[in-house]
């Protein structure tokens, strides 16, 4: 393992996250360029996602084994014998298995404590299946007490990093967790918690909206680092 690598469990979720938003990136606002690049009549090609949030389509690495885990090998010979949202699905699973996969060959010195302590915090986010494919993860709800991002959320701290959600006990019941978000209500239109709807908070207010309310898609969402909803713009505007 180089000694660049990354070692503490900020560290290690840091760089998932960052070749994470890559791949997402890839996959929806930069996707025409993706697509275009995964030609079927060229040799085996991966996608990439690197720590500096940039994302390449290239050949897999050379050496045996490799430095890191590789990421699934020929998405391009696919292409075009499948239906395109179809294809993009299959590449964004096997993409968030990559993903898994560095971040837990960086974290292999962890305890078990550090290791159940990353994947809570990467299983905050949604997957790249979920972004690609607009689903929602299930019980998905936003925690309007601690300010904290929900799977289905981009509530995001000042610096830009995604807010983990406080680990819940063993004991405490989704039933409990159901009462909690009955008292939350759209910032726009009023309307309770649906777990079944897209939903994001304001880093400045912390008033919760459907996505729909503010015209946020899941997608959209995901380049956001800092959202502020329509009422505290005007408010900066004034």
């Amino acid at each position: 393992m180089a000694s660049s690598s990354p070692r503490t469990v900020e560290e290690i979720f840091k760089d998932y996250n960052a070749r994470r938003s890559a791949i997402v990136r890839a996959l929806t606002f930069e996707v025409d360029d993706f697509y275009s690049q995964c030609d079927p009549d060229k040799e085996n090609l991966c996608l990439y996602g690197y720590p500096n949030e940039a994302w390449e389509v290239a050949l897999p690495a050379e050496e045996v084994p490799s430095e890191l885990p590789e990421p699934a090998l020929g998405i391009n010979f696919a292409r075009d014998g499948m239906n395109r949202k179809d294809w993009l699905s299959l590449v964004a699973v096997h993409s968030d298995c990559w993903l898994l996969s560095v971040a837990f060959y960086f974290g292999a010195r962890l305890n078990c404590n550090e290791r159940k302590r990353l994947f809570s915090m990467m299983n905050d986010l949604p997957t790249v299946f979920e972004v690609v494919s607009e689903r929602k993860p299930v019980k998905e709800k936003p925690t309007v007490e601690s300010g904290s991002k929900s799977r289905n959320s981009t509530k995001r701290s000042i610096d830009g990093q995604p807010r983990s959600n406080p680990p819940k006990l063993a004991n405490e019941s989704y039933e409990d967790d159901e009462e909690e978000q009955g008292d939350t209500f759209c910032g726009s239109c009023g309307g309770g918690y649906n777990s079944d709807e897209f939903w994001i908070g304001c880093d400045n207010c912390e008033r919760w909206y459907h996505g729909k309310c503010v015209k946020i898609t899941p997608a959209k969402a995901e380049m956001i680092k800092v959202y502020k909803c329509p009422s505290c713009q005007k408010k900066a505007r004034q």
